[in-house]
């Protein structure tokens, strides 16, 4: 199919970060035989962004397969061992109660680490070499009205106002982030918290390097996680309770990188900060609906969780094969893809997995993060149990490679 004219294309995808880019990619398909997709991005740049995700072997399958893996793989690190240990930061020695010493599965690692930034430059370099999408930068929709046979969007630069315009497109999909204002729009309501917790990012400088190992300390205010980068880099991210998070980021650079090295231990050697720092805030959020009419939620729009997983992207990768998948076999089938039907096979899909992982980070963290010596006998009981159970810890490394439940065709290697 050519490329749609900016006021005709068959969906219209609100946010251009990796789960939208990712999706638009899917949607269009091989050039001539997918859908015609718009990306509407606010922002103009995208190497803001300081954090790194943990991204599955499933989900490494679907990059395969919209022809982004091959660049993206030699700016990733592999995770060939993960520690898990149960402390206090003031204790010197972390013996770990869970490790995975072997994280491989028969087509490749069943994880790598990989910064954000570089995700989103791969994906964009393919949307914009692909005949199929339009990615159109520095403007948002600042509403949307659906009838019969498809749906109206109204656009504005990203300062508001200015060189306003009308799409029509045949569905339209929030992937605009947590605060999603396409949610708002359509009136879908959340269940929702706060956890009282912030998530403190950074990139650090090994002294001995990480032997790609990643660790996971929980620690009573929150996990302290560290994730291997290349070229003996990693990437933190450290929950801390909202008032310690504010006054830890306040510090001055020496006395911030001597609390990760207390947090951290002496096992890799001096640390040093190797890039900017920052924070916010962790919560839960669920939409209590992935679809409205002529509009379908992907990614943090649909829900946010708690990062200890590492599993926020990959859910939201999920979403869009999903999706993708869905509105591609609609439309070979000669049906409305904007379709009640259509749109509620989407949400019956993905509806169980969504709530599943959200409700395995809540309970983990609300496990986790707390000091009761009572609770942490039996958590660490249960973690020295897991270690010794081969079987169970096989299932583990699937679930963490995301190699469970229905997959999509694309998160299997296949394509749509």
């Amino acid at each position: 199919m050519a490329k749609a004219g900016r006021a005709d294309c068959d969906v219209i995808i609100a946010g251009g970060g990796m789960v939208g880019l990712a999706c638009a990619l899917a949607l269009a398909g091989r050039p001539g035989e997918g859908l015609a997709v718009q990306v509407l991005e606010a922002g103009t740049g995208g190497g803001g962004d300081i954090r790194a995700s943990a991204i599955t072997a499933a989900s490494r399958r679907m990059l395969s397969q919209l022809g982004v893996w091959a660049a993206l793989e030699p700016k990733t690190q592999a995770v060939r061992q993960m520690m898990i240990s149960d402390s206090r930061s003031s204790q010197a020695v972390r013996p770990p109660f869970l490790t995975f010493d072997a994280l491989g599965l028969a087509d490749g690692e069943a994880v790598v680490i990989v910064e954000n930034r570089d995700v989103v430059a791969g994906l964009r370099e393919a949307v914009e070499n692909h005949p199929g999408v339009t990615l159109r930068q520095g403007v948002r929709v600042s509403g949307y009205s659906q009838h019969k046979g498809g749906v109206e969007v109204a656009i504005e630069g990203a300062g508001g106002g200015e060189g306003a315009e009308t799409l029509r497109a045949r569905l339209l999909v929030a992937a605009d982030g947590a605060k999603s204002r396409l949610r708002e729009a359509a009136g879908i309501k959340c269940v929702e918290w706060e956890y009282g917790q912030w998530g403190i990012v950074a990139t650090i400088g090994l002294a001995r390097g990480h032997d790609a190992t990643a660790l996971q300390h929980f620690m009573p205010p929150g996990p302290f996680a560290m994730l291997p980068l290349p070229g003996n880099r990693a990437s933190l991210v450290w929950t801390e309770k909202e008032a310690s998070a504010r006054a830890l980021l306040a510090l001055g650079e020496d006395e911030f990188v001597a609390e990760i090295e207390q947090r951290l231990g002496r096992r890799f050697g001096a640390v040093s900060l190797a890039g900017p720092r920052g924070g916010f805030p962790l919560g839960l959020r669920i939409a209590r609906a992935l679809v409205a009419p002529r509009l379908a939620l992907i990614g943090d729009a649909a829900h946010r969780l708690h990062p200890l997983a590492g599993q926020g992207v990959n859910l939201g990768f999920r979403d869009g094969a999903a999706l993708a998948e869905t509105l591609l076999g609609a439309a070979r089938l000669g049906l409305d893809i904007g379709s009640p039907a259509v749109l509620e096979d989407y949400q019956r899909w993905r509806r169980f997995d969504t709530l599943a992982m959200a409700a395995a980070t809540d309970g983990l963290n609300r496990l986790f993060s707390n000091d009761l010596d009572a609770i942490r006998l039996v958590r660490d009981i249960g973690l020295g149990l897991v270690n010794r159970w081969s079987g169970l810890k096989d299932l583990l490394i699937r679930e963490a490679a995301g190699d469970t439940g229905t997959l999509p065709r694309l998160l299997r290697g296949e394509p749509l």
